[in-house]
C-alpha cells in the first residue's frame, strides 16, 4: 500500500511540472530572444517536378547596354547589365549571355557570370557582322534524377552591335609617356655628342684591359685568339661580339701582333672577316690581314668547344677574348684558358654563364656591359647618345619604382595602377 501511494504521488508530480516547465520556457524566450545567427539559411534543394513547378523564374537585367570594346584590334564586344532585382532575395545564381545574328534569334551562350557580376566581353566576334545580345539571369535547382538544372528569366534583345578596331590604346598612354622621354634624351645626347661635348660613361674594367691585353701578347711574340661565341648573326650578343672584334683588331694591326678567329657560323666567319678588313684599313694596314685569320671550325656545340680547346693548349696564345653567347661550354674553354696562363676578357649575355666567366677569367663583361662596350670603345656620337639616352630612361624607371613602393607602403596610392592594362 505505502508502495502504491508513492507511485501516485510521484505520477501526479510530474503531470503538475511538465505544463510549469513549459509555460516557464516559452515566458523567458518571449521576454529573452535568442541573437540571430550570422549564417545563411539555405532552402531545401528541389527534388521533384512538383517543386519543379513552384519555382518562379528570377527577373532579368533591368538594362542592358552593348558597346564595342575600346582600346583594341576588334573582335571583342563589351556587355554590361544592371543586376536582376531578384539578387537581393537570393534567387539569382548567375547570368546567361547569348548572341545572334539576326534580333529574333536563335541566339546561342557565349558565356556566363556568377551573381554579383555586371559586365562581360565577348572576344569571338567578327568586326564585319553585327549581334544582338541577351542577358537572361538564373537559378539553379536539383532535378527529380538528382541532376542540376535551370530556370532563366525572359529578356529582350539589345543591339545591333558590331565590333571593330582602333588607331590607339589610351590605356597605354603612361607607356607612350616614357617612351617619348627616352626618345627625346637619345636625341639630346646624340646631339651634345656630335658638338663634342663631354659625355660621362662609367669606366668598363674589361674593355680599359684590351689594350694592355693585346700589348702583352706581342710583347711575348704570341697570338690572340678571339672566339665570338657559338650563335649566329641573328644573335644581339654575336654582333656586340663583333663590334668588339673591330677594335681589338685594329690595336692588333697597329701592334702587328697575330689575332686568330675561329668561328662556328659560315655567316659569322665572312661578318667578322669584313670587320677586321676595316679595322687593319683604319690602323693603315691593310696588306697585313689575312682571310686565314677568321677561319671555320664546326657548328656542333662540344665539337667546337674541343677544336678550340685543343687549339689553345697546342699554341698556348697569350691573350684569349670570348664574345658572344655562350653555353655550356663556357667552362670548358674558359678553364682550358686559365691552364695556359693567358689573359682572358669575357662578356656574354648569358646570365646562367657569368659565374663560370668570373671564376676562370681575369675580366668579365656582365650583362648589358657587353652592349655597351661598342659605344664605350668608339666613342662614335650616336651609340654614345644612344646610350645616356637609355640611362636615363633606366633612371626614371628606377625613381618610379622607388616612389611606388614608399606610396604603395603608406597605402597612399598605387602607382601601379596606372601602368596596368586590360
Amino acid at each position: 500500500m505505502i508502495l502504491q501511494k508513492s507511485n501516485y504521488q510521484l505520477a501526479d508530480f510530474n503531470k503538475l511540472t511538465f505544463p510549469i516547465l513549459a509555460s516557464f520556457l516559452l515566458f523567458s524566450s518571449s521576454i529573452f530572444p535568442q541573437a540571430p545567427s550570422n549564417q545563411t539559411i539555405q532552402t531545401a534543394p528541389v527534388n521533384s517536378v512538383t517543386d519543379t513547378a513552384a519555382i518562379i523564374p528570377p527577373q532579368p537585367p533591368a538594362s542592358v547596354i552593348v558597346k564595342d570594346h575600346p582600346f583594341d584590334r576588334g573582335g571583342a564586344i563589351s556587355i554590361s547589365w544592371e543586376k536582376s532585382p531578384d539578387e537581393v532575395n537570393d534567387k539569382v545564381t548567375g547570368y546567361l549571355i547569348m548572341r545572334s545574328e539576326n534580333q529574333n534569334g536563335p541566339f546561342e551562350v557565349v558565356g556566363d557570370a556568377v551573381r554579383g557580376s555586371n559586365s562581360f566581353t565577348d572576344n569571338q566576334t567578327k568586326d564585319e557582322l553585327h549581334y544582338f545580345y541577351k542577358v537572361d539571369a538564373f537559378i539553379e535547382y536539383l532535378g527529380a534524377n538528382g541532376e542540376k538544372a535551370r530556370i532563366t528569366s525572359v529578356s529582350l534583345p539589345t543591339g545591333p552591335v558590331n565590333s571593330s578596331p582602333q588607331w590607339f590604346n589610351a590605356d597605354r598612354k603612361w607607356v607612350l609617356l616614357f617612351l617619348g622621354f627616352v626618345a627625346a634624351s637619345i636625341i639630346y645626347f646624340i646631339e651634345r655628342a656630335k658638338q663634342g661635348k663631354s659625355l660621362y660613361v662609367r669606366k668598363i674594367a674589361g674593355i680599359d684591359a684590351v689594350d694592355e691585353a693585346v700589348g702583352r701578347a706581342t710583347e711575348m711574340g704570341k697570338k690572340i685568339f678571339f672566339v665570338p661565341g657559338i650563335q649566329d648573326m641573328n644573335d644581339v650578343q654575336t654582333i656586340a661580339g663583333i663590334a668588339i672584334l673591330g677594335r681589338v683588331a685594329q690595336l692588333a694591326a697597329e701592334y702587328d701582333t697575330w689575332l686568330e678567329v675561329p668561328v662556328s657560323r659560315s655567316m659569322v666567319m665572312v661578318t667578322a672577316r669584313e670587320s677586321m678588313k676595316e679595322a687593319y684599313s683604319k690602323a693603315g694596314r691593310p696588306d697585313s690581314f689575312r682571310e686565314a685569320q677568321v677561319h671555320y671550325l664546326t657548328e656542333d656545340q662540344f665539337g667546337y668547344a674541343a677544336a678550340v680547346s685543343g687549339m689553345i693548349v697546342r699554341e698556348r696564345p697569350a691573350t684569349v677574348f670570348y664574345m658572344g653567347a655562350f653555353f655550356a661550354e663556357s667552362l670548358i674553354l674558359s678553364e682550358t684558358g686559365n691552364s695556359t696562363g693567358a689573359i682572358q676578357i669575357a662578356g656574354t649575355g648569358q646570365q646562367a654563364q657569368l659565374p663560370f666567366f668570373v671564376a676562370a677569367c681575369d675580366y668579365t663583361l656582365i650583362g648589358e656591359e657587353l652592349f655597351a662596350a661598342s659605344a664605350y670603345l668608339s666613342r662614335e656620337p650616336r651609340q654614345l647618345g644612344s646610350l645616356k639616352g637609355q640611362d636615363m630612361g633606366k633612371a626614371l624607371f628606377l625613381v618610379a619604382i622607388i616612389v611606388g613602393v614608399i606610396l604603395a607602403t603608406a597605402h597612399i596610392f598605387d602607382l601601379s595602377t596606372i601602368f596596368k592594362v586590360e
